[in-house]
């Protein structure tokens, strides 16, 4: 499908001139405005989305600025590019802060103009596919959960590699939900309907995984009454995950690295090898690098397996996304154990955004699922839940009890609005990537009240806005 741009220019000339530069050199269609006035009309109107808007900034009426402001609230995810006049960048800056996307001099190189629309669209294509993939990802088969700054990122590299057959190293800790996004890659594949086969390497002894992963012949070894195919030989024009390489053996390593390389297998006692298309995502826990300089992993072997790595944060770095979590996963394990619908009190939900979590989403649910076996009402208390409240409270006060001792009653007051204002706002920030408007409306604050407090206490904005990779 051809992208959509509209150029918004009070000066006719302008737009004609893009619209004759993009048309043929990008494959798109130029949709002409002369007022900002006239841009928010064909947008509402439109019978498709625009992917890009590229608007001047001085024009009469709805200046750039003001349009700019109508766009990020009404289409937040609108790539926007401004034009301004040579010897004006400043402007231009103000703009990037106010969410532009880019800026672009008068008057331009068509090289220049081409390029930066090109990048422009790519960000677009990238937000387009990013909500298709956590649309396909908060499906019942695959909740892969998350709309904090760090879990926008992990869908942004999910949704680069899906489509290609690259092999894909995952890390994270323990918990965090490595095999969700394997099993997200694979459904988003051309692969999703073939087979994907999860192999838990620490679980098997080495010389058993071997046979497991490349088949055996008969009488290959004691016991081998009959042939047997490997792993990689049933997961032909399908997916294999890998689960925690870091624990496999370097002889395992060695034939994997073949696999990779020559896309063949060679099973246990035979003599001929097995041809397969199989795409590979491996995952571990450790520092595979370390590994490396232990002599403990090859180097060969790590840099094929991670043409792309994906890091899965841990859950204390995205705690805005644990209300969301616990929506999900008691919804889920309230029907599973047939107990009728349960939800948080505020004194619950308030002390999980403290804990540091260190199993990560898998302790998360399980401390989810004692609290619906505990509760005895539809609502789930703090003595329901098996958490040490004294230990999750000392990790919040300990600041305070270390340092503001030391310090006067206003130094302390002072000290702790600013805390407080950094971790509600920061929270209410990356919840709406940096949408100061969005924001202001969750707390029920004017949008300028708001903007003057952040001032004051130093919160940038622009830390919470997800960037296009």
């Amino acid at each position: 499908m051809r992208p959509n741009i509209l150029v918004v220019d009070d000066e006719k000339d302008m737009t004609r001139l893009l619209q004759r530069t993009l048309e043929p050199e990008l494959n798109c269609r130029v949709t002409m405005a002369f007022s900002g006035e006239m841009a928010l009309n064909i947008l509402e109107l439109a019978d498709t989305a625009f992917d890009i808007v590229i608007s001047d900034i001085r024009m009469p009426g709805m200046d750039g600025f003001d349009l700019l402001e109508q766009l990020k609230q009404r289409y937040p995810d609108l790539t926007v590019v401004m034009l301004t006049a040579y010897g004006n960048i400043e402007s231009a800056v103000a703009a990037i802060k106010k969410g532009a996307y880019d800026f672009i001099a008068k008057p331009f190189e068509q090289d220049e103009i081409i390029f930066k629309i090109q990048k422009a669209l790519e960000r677009s294509r990238l937000i387009s596919e990013n909500r298709r993939l956590q649309k396909a990802c908060q499906a019942d088969s695959l909740p892969l959960i998350g709309q904090s700054p760090a879990m926008q990122k992990v869908f942004e590299k999910i949704a680069l590699v899906a489509d290609s057959d690259v092999t894909v190293l995952i890390t994270g800790e323990s918990g965090t939900g490595k095999d969700l996004t394997a099993r997200s890659i694979h459904a988003l594949s051309p692969r999703k309907n073939k087979p994907y086969i999860p192999v838990n390497c620490p679980t098997i002894p080495e010389h058993i995984l071997e046979s497991e992963l490349f088949g055996y012949k008969k009488g290959a070894f004691t016991n081998a009454y009959r042939d047997r195919t490997g792993l990689f030989q049933e997961a032909d024009h399908g997916t294999i995950f890998l689960d925690e390489i870091g624990d496999v053996g370097s002889t395992i390593q060695t034939k994997l690295l073949r696999v990779i390389q020559e896309k063949e297998v060679k099973p246990l006692g035979d003599t001929r090898v097995d041809h397969v298309d199989v795409r590979i995502i491996a995952s571990t826990n450790q520092d595979l690098q370390q590994k490396i300089r232990d002599k403990e992993f090859r180097e060969d072997f790590f840099y094929r397996l991670s043409v792309i790595t994906i890091e899965l944060p841990p859950l204390r770095d995205r705690v805005t996304d644990i209300p969301l979590l616990c929506d999900h996963l008691l919804a889920k394990n309230c029907e599973k154990l047939n107990k009728p619908a349960r939800h948080l009190s505020e004194n619950v939900v308030d002390l999980f955004m403290k804990h540091p979590w260190p199993g990560n989403v898998r302790e998360l649910e399980n401390v989810l699922v004692q609290g619906i076996l505990y509760a005895t009402s539809d609502t789930i208390c703090l003595a329901d839940i098996p958490i040490d409240k004294k230990k999750a409270s000392d990790c919040v006060c300990m600041n305070f009890d270390t340092d503001m001792r030391q310090l006067t009653y206003k130094e302390a007051k002072e000290n702790t609005l600013t805390q407080f204002n950094h971790n509600y706002i920061g929270a209410l920030l990356s919840m709406t990537e940096g949408n100061i408007t969005q924001a202001a409306r969750r707390c029920a604050m004017d949008r300028q009240a708001l903007q003057q407090i952040m001032k004051r206490y130093g919160i940038d904005p622009e830390k919470f806005r997800v960037k296009a990779s």
